[in-house]
């Protein structure tokens, strides 16, 4: 009992300046990552462009390409793509820092789980990126081509393609960590398990909201975004159900 009481009560206390200085080196190792990741990537940059560009090039008329307007915009694209990559090549390291930031406010008990925070949260990030290529990219572009006529050919550049999937495969890896991200919430009493339920409807609105921002003006690709949503809405109501467990579990240990 003595143990666990003290266990509770060895978090690492730290001042904002030193939360400060730890942020900054954590976020100097993330963009280090993130650097060397860009440099392997752009080796590989135009097979990765070709890639990322076969959801639309297989939708697209075979006499129509991808072009480019100004001279420098395929070497940016490249860049872009590179440094897009380099991200997720460095993913589970930026997980890892982002785990080795918030580890002091955790338990002694819980700063062992930091394997599986990084493989998780690294499954989920990817998971969404394939879940936006594989699933939303295909039926987005068929819409969106669905307005050519003999009058009308789609002639997309490089650079207006590429910002368009960043933020789409950047968006549906990011919403893909809301379980995770509700985890966190959780540990600090932000949120809780009688909360999300009570206020599920409102934000079953709220999802729908944020999918017709985020994706194109379709409503099968909003929809596609907003079921993963609302899944991994349901899915983080039982991950701080099982927080809320643990939680009241040490409690009554004490």
């Amino acid at each position: 009992m003595e143990k666990i009481t003290n266990e509770n009560n060895n978090h690492e206390k730290m001042t904002f300046t030193e939360h400060l200085e730890e942020l900054r080196y954590r976020l100097i190792r993330i963009l280090i990552a993130v650097a060397i990741g860009f440099v392997i990537s752009y080796f590989f940059s135009k097979q990765i462009f070709y890639f990322v560009s076969l959801p639309l090039l297989e939708v697209l008329p075979k006499e129509n390409n991808l072009i480019f307007t100004a001279l420098p915009e395929a070497f940016f694209t490249y860049l872009k793509i590179s440094f897009f990559t380099g991200i997720i090549v460095a993913s589970p390291y930026i997980f890892y820092q982002i785990w080795k930031f918030v580890s002091p406010g955790l338990y002694p008990h819980e700063k062992k789980y930091v394997a599986p925070f990084v493989i998780i949260s690294t499954i989920f990030f990817v998971t969404g990126i394939l879940f936006a290529y594989f699933v939303v990219f295909p039926y987005g572009f068929k819409f969106f081509l669905s307005f050519q006529n003999e009058y009308i050919k789609a002639l997309p550049t490089m650079k207006q393609y590429l910002s368009f999937t960043l933020k789409l495969l950047f968006a549906f890896g990011v919403i893909f960590e809301l379980p995770v991200f509700m985890y966190f919430l959780a540990k600090i009493g932000v949120v809780n398990s009688i909360l999300l339920t009570k206020n599920r409807r409102y934000v079953l609105v709220l999802i729908f909201v944020v999918a017709a921002i985020l994706t194109p003006p379709d409503v099968f690709t909003q929809f596609l975004m907003a079921v993963p949503l609302i899944l991994l809405y349901e899915i983080s109501i039982f991950v701080v159900k099982y927080v809320e467990k643990r939680r009241k579990k040490n409690e009554s240990s004490v």
